[in-house]
């Protein structure tokens, strides 16, 4: 599709304006996640073809979701400014062309992971699509304030997928994998829906701090990562991890609490919202999980040369 710049030439979309609809940005950690499962689930090397095709899929599949979201939400993503220039409100390409283009990555993020990892992937890779598509952003985001609670359940089939391409099945390590991811994305999510809380209220998006505040926001961010670390350190629990992991997840999550303790209480002394709050909690959340993952692996790894 073409557009007419300021100029009055035609503007064509680029193969970096496609790249975009995919959100890199946000597949990097859905990807990160997807591999190190792999390499846990492996117990080691999961093998190169099989890694870069579960690679490739995976970002297929999360960025086909993303397609459709900046689809869906192409109305609001026109009055936000962090989005008003996203290719799909600036008339770059097309609501047409982006569904094709999105319709194309999935199909064939379907049909690698079938083909050269697992139906069972196959099947985890779609059920996070149509989560983050339908659930999230069709039917929750617009009505409710537990939108990023249930909808964000779409982040935690990477590990799933990464698992079942290595071993066809998915035990119940995996799945808490899966429940750490859950239990993460409030914490990781809110904080930066703090931040940015007046740009959802101008648009009628119900995020938490919209609808119930500052004080109960942060309130539901230390309780969720009081969960989260929990979670971590309960997979030592089924035998399935060692030292160096648990260890690590006490440390990481440590941290975690930390922050936001301290996010806390700055909020219930009275306090307005500050990046310098706010911002570390967001930025660390990502190095928790991103860390805590490929700790699970080095010590699934290590433990299994060791016994």
């Amino acid at each position: 599709m073409t557009t007419t710049g300021l100029s009055g030439t035609p503007v064509r979309a680029t193969w970096r304006d496609y790249l975009a609809l995919t959100k890199p940005k946000v597949i990097s950690l859905l990807l990160w996640t997807t591999v190190t499962a792999m390499f846990m689930a492996a117990r080691g090397w999961p093998g190169l073809w099989l890694l870069v095709v579960v690679s490739l899929a995976g970002f297929m599949s999360a960025g086909s979701a993303g397609v459709f979201n900046m689809i869906i939400d192409r109305d609001i993503d026109l009055k936000m400014a962090r989005t008003a220039k996203r290719p799909t409100t600036s008339g770059l390409i097309s609501s047409r062309d982006a569904a094709i283009f999105g319709t194309t990555l999935q199909v064939l993020s379907f049909v690698l992971l079938w083909v050269w990892g697992s139906p069972l992937a196959a099947w985890m890779s779609l059920a996070g699509f149509v989560t983050y598509v339908v659930i999230y952003s069709m039917l929750l985001k617009r009505h409710t304030w537990h939108n990023i609670v249930l909808g964000g359940a779409a982040g935690c089939f990477p590990p799933l997928v990464g698992w079942a391409a290595v071993t066809g099945d998915l035990n119940l390590f995996a799945w808490f994998l899966f429940a750490i991811i859950f239990f993460w994305t409030p914490v990781h999510f809110w904080a930066l829906a703090l931040m940015i809380k007046d740009e959802y209220r101008e648009v009628g998006i119900p995020m938490l701090p919209v609808v119930h505040g500052d004080k109960l926001t942060v309130a539901q961010i230390g309780l969720y990562a009081i969960y989260t670390v929990v979670l971590s350190l309960m997979p030592a629990l089924l035998h399935e991890v060692g030292a160096i992991y648990v260890i690590s997840a006490a440390a990481l999550g440590g941290w975690l609490l930390v922050l936001s303790w301290r996010l806390y209480k700055h909020i219930f002394a009275g306090h307005k919202v500050e990046r310098k709050v706010a911002v570390p909690l967001y930025l660390y959340s990502m190095l928790y999980l991103a860390i805590l993952f490929v700790m699970g692996a080095v010590d699934r790894i290590v433990f299994a040369h060791l016994g």
